[in-house]
């Protein structure tokens, strides 16, 4: 019976001190208790109460004491310090990498690495290989991103670099990755290889190739003296009935035809497209699609 009450006053002091109750109301109900329980069979019920009553000063010593011990344990808890912002810093450093840095830090710092690491496929593959272990998803967006900063710097060498470690490990199988590629390896004084990519992965499919890709394609043939795939590679894109939308292109078709001797090809080319050096109908061109643009932008 004793330890039965013994616990049930250590649980009631407990809620009551941590609550900031007056504890002489606390003392009379576990004096209550105690009587109940037997405890003071011998002496008077008043007898019990003036002896063992508090008072008030030891009363809120106690709890300015208890008040004290709560608050030191809290701060602990909490921090060794009492400084916020040293104990931000230490969590940033103790936790984990990808847990406390932002998508934009870690964007920030491959591209970081990107520009200050040599010139060996083995150092890219390999900062590129520890920079994705850390992701839960393969950061494709985040990739993107970087290389058009690479772009923009013109890193023609580490895109194709970024590029292909990337379609190795099956990502970012687009038209606008090989187009990126296919410019990089121009920039980059490789325009064979750029052939043998379009070749290889782009041309058995020239229905669903944009423009702008086919004329990048015909301008690194027109830039690099390979003449003869220029022209095999127009008379593909109108074999599918596609026109060309440009006087640019038929222009470097037609110097094309001139070189190799193709006088008569020339010609009918001029005249079949003829309408592309007309003026007018280029002004027109130019207004049905600004007009066409406002109705886009109304709706």
């Amino acid at each position: 019976m004793y330890r039965v009450v013994g616990a049930l006053r250590r649980s009631l002091a407990s809620h009551v001190i941590s609550r900031g109750d007056n504890l002489t109301s606390f003392w009379s109900l576990t004096e209550r208790i105690k009587l109940g329980a037997g405890y003071y069979s011998n002496y008077a019920v008043s007898n019990i109460v003036q002896s063992k009553l508090p008072t008030h000063s030891s009363l809120d010593k106690d709890v300015g004491h208890k008040q004290h011990e709560f608050r030191n344990k809290d701060l602990q808890r909490y921090d060794g310090t009492n400084n916020q912002e040293q104990r931000t810093n230490h969590e940033l450093l103790t936790k984990p990498v990808g847990r406390n840095i932002s998508v934009a830090e870690k964007r920030k710092f491959l591209i970081n690495a990107l520009f200050d690491l040599k010139d060996s496929k083995e150092s890219v593959y390999g900062t590129l290989d520890a920079w994705v272990a850390s992701e839960p998803t393969f950061p494709l967006a985040s990739l993107r991103k970087a290389l058009l900063v690479l772009e923009k710097n013109e890193q023609w060498h580490r895109i194709v670099q970024v590029i292909k470690w990337t379609l190795s490990k099956g990502q970012g199988n687009t038209m606008g990755t090989y187009e990126l590629l296919i410019k990089a390896l121009e920039k980059d004084n490789r325009a064979e290889e750029a052939h043998k990519i379009w070749e290889s992965k782009i041309s058995h499919n020239l229905c669903s190739v944009s423009w702008p890709f086919c004329d990048l394609m015909l301008s690194i043939y027109y830039r690099n003296n390979m003449l003869d795939r220029l022209v095999k590679l127009f008379r593909c894109l109108e074999s599918y009935g596609r026109r060309p939308p440009r006087k640019s292109i038929i222009r470097k078709v037609a110097d094309a035809y001139e070189i190799l001797g193709l006088s008569e090809e020339k010609e009918k080319l001029l005249t079949d497209y003829s309408y592309l050096f007309d003026k007018s109908n280029e002004n027109r061109r130019k207004y049905s699609k600004s007009k066409e643009a406002k109705k886009d932008g109304n709706w």
